[in-house]
Formats: structure tokens, C-alpha cells, sequence
């Protein structure tokens, strides 16, 4: 399993940041346009936001089939994780929709046993759990627990596709030489195209309701897109895929932060005691991970 780095950290930190302080702007736009006109949009915006970078860092584009490939395969699975979520806010609350998302923490490391035969060690699925409970303090009410409606199944369905498409980056840049950057315009590219054509064929998009949702799709476009998607893709070069779905998921702690400083939106004891929790989690996952490498480390130099 890859080391996780000091860089890696920072930049799923900063992913899960940019996530969470972009989560309110994805509702607000729900307000005014249909589920697959704000998705396809989105991804459109956070492409074209990528075009240039990835022309100038890559020095145009990497058309190898196996390039092509990756790109395909992770834009599908990218545009049905999209398109669950987007789809939960007609039926569901944010917070709920925010806790039952984050379950792809467990189902990364759950399907890596099942489908790759990795081992997880024992702390690591501690820290998994604990991260579980901080969410549920954090994003749910418990007169709601009972409440489950189609947008907590779809949110639920959604979960299983950022799982797969965290450990399908995992699998992509695992040889070091595959482009980040343009690996993330090519996932965009596919989910644009798909969500776009989706778009005209089940919804009626208006022009002036997508200039009223505007504001939410150009910050959904370029931050959490454009930018908070490739970090990600970055970032899981430099981290395993179990503690980097532990750091993304903290997008729900930095959701609720954020809304209390921009918002003035009070805090309740339940969801700081969440807040802390999950970082702890964090934690946790972080001093399995360094006891699991030393492990290995002597491992081998008793083989030797």
C-alpha cells in the first residue's frame, strides 16, 4: 500500500476544504436548475478551467490508448457518483446527504479486502469507525434516523462510486508517470459530455434559470471542480487510498465551519463533539499507517 506523504495530506486537506465550503453553493444552485443541467455545467466549467494547464504542463495532450482509457473509465464512473448525489438533494436534507456520501471511507477499504485481497490493519478499521460516529454527531439529527427516503438511497448508491473512483486513481497513478492534471480534464470531459446529454434529453433546461444559478455553478465549476478534483487526483499520488478517503470526507467537518464563520451559523455540542471526533479519526489513521510501515520495515530486514 503507498506511503502516505506530508504532501499528499495538504492537498486532500485542502480538497476536503474546498469541498466542504463549496457543498452550500451545490444546493443553492439545485434551486433553480435540474440535477443533470447543474452537473453537466459543472464538469463543462471545471474543464475548461483545466484546459490550459493541462496544455501547458503536459505540453499538450498524452492520446495514448492507455491515457484514453483511464480517462473513459474514471469519467463514467466520476459522472454517476455526480449525478446520485446531485440527484439526492430533491429528497433528502444536506446533512443527511453529506453523512451517508462520506460512507465511501469504508467501503474504499471494504472493497479493497473484498475485490485486490489487501490487508487493513486492525487501527485502521478502528479509525474508520470512530470517523463514522463523528459524522453521524456531525451531520444528522437523531429524530431523523428513522426517516429514510430515495435521496439517502441514492446518496447511499453514490457513496459506492467515489469509493470506486478513489481507488481507480489509486490504480492510475500508481506507475508515477500518468498525468494528474490531465487525467482530471479527461473526467470531467466524459461526465460533461454524458450529464450534458442527459441534460437534453430528460430535462428542459431555461437560460435565465441558469443565469440565476450562476454564481453557485462557477464556484462548483472551478473550486470544487477545477481545482478540489485535481488536488484529489494529486493528492492520492502521494497517499494510500484508505487514509485519503478518511481526509476527504472531512469535507462535512469543514461544510459545517464554514457555514459558522460566512454564515454566523451557531454550532451545536453535538456536531463539535463530531467535528473532533473525526479529526481524531484522522489521527488514529495516521499512527496505524506509520505502525503498520515500521512494521513492514523490520519485517523485511529480518528476511534480509
Amino acid at each position: 500500500m503507498r506511503k502516505t506523504r506530508p504532501q499528499g495530506v495538504i492537498l486532500l486537506l485542502i480538497t476536503a476544504i474546498i469541498w466542504g465550503s463549496s457543498f452550500v453553493a451545490q444546493s443553492i444552485g439545485m434551486q433553480s436548475i435540474d440535477a443533470f443541467t447543474f452537473t453537466g455545467i459543472r464538469t463543462a466549467l471545471g474543464m475548461l478551467f483545466l484546459l490550459p494547464f493541462t496544455l501547458v504542463i503536459n505540453k499538450g495532450f498524452d492520446l495514448s490508448r492507455n491515457m484514453l482509457k483511464k480517462g473513459l473509465i474514471l469519467g463514467v464512473v466520476f459522472s454517476f457518483a455526480q449525478n446520485f448525489q446531485q440527484f439526492a438533494f430533491y429528497y433528502s436534507t444536506s446533512g443527511k446527504i453529506a453523512f451517508i456520501t462520506a460512507f465511501y471511507m469504508f467501503f474504499v477499504p471494504l472493497f479493497s479486502v473484498m475485490f485486490l485481497k489487501k490487508k487493513i490493519a486492525v487501527l485502521t478499521w478502528v479509525s474508520i469507525f470512530i470517523g463514522l460516529i463523528g459524522l453521524f454527531l456531525l451531520c444528522i439529527n437523531p429524530a431523523e434516523l428513522t426517516n429514510i427516503n430515495l435521496g439517502d438511497i441514492l446518496a447511499l448508491i453514490c457513496a459506492v462510486f467515489y469509493a470506486v473512483q478513489i481507488m481507480l486513481i489509486d490504480k492510475f497513478v500508481e506507475d508515477g508517470k500518468t498525468s494528474g492534471v490531465q487525467l482530471s480534464f479527461m473526467q470531467f470531459l466524459v461526465a460533461a459530455v454524458l450529464s450534458i446529454a442527459a441534460m437534453f434529453i430528460f430535462e428542459n433546461p431555461v437560460l435565465s434559470d441558469i443565469k440565476t444559478a450562476a454564481p453557485s455553478l462557477l464556484y462548483s465549476g472551478i473550486m470544487s471542480c477545477g481545482i478540489a478534483y485535481t488536488f484529489q487526483i494529486l493528492g492520492q499520488k502521494k497517499a494510500s487510498p484508505v487514509v485519503a478517503s478518511l481526509l476527504m470526507c472531512l469535507e462535512s467537518v469543514f461544510a459545517v465551519i464554514t457555514a459558522a464563520i460566512i454564515l454566523h451559523e451557531s454550532m451545536l455540542p453535538r456536531e463539535l463533539a463530531g467535528c473532533l471526533i473525526m479529526f481524531g479519526a484522522i489521527i488514529l489513521s495516521q499512527v496505524s499507517e506509520t505502525l503498520s510501515a515500521k512494521k513492514q520495515s523490520q519485517a523485511s530486514e529480518v528476511s534480509s
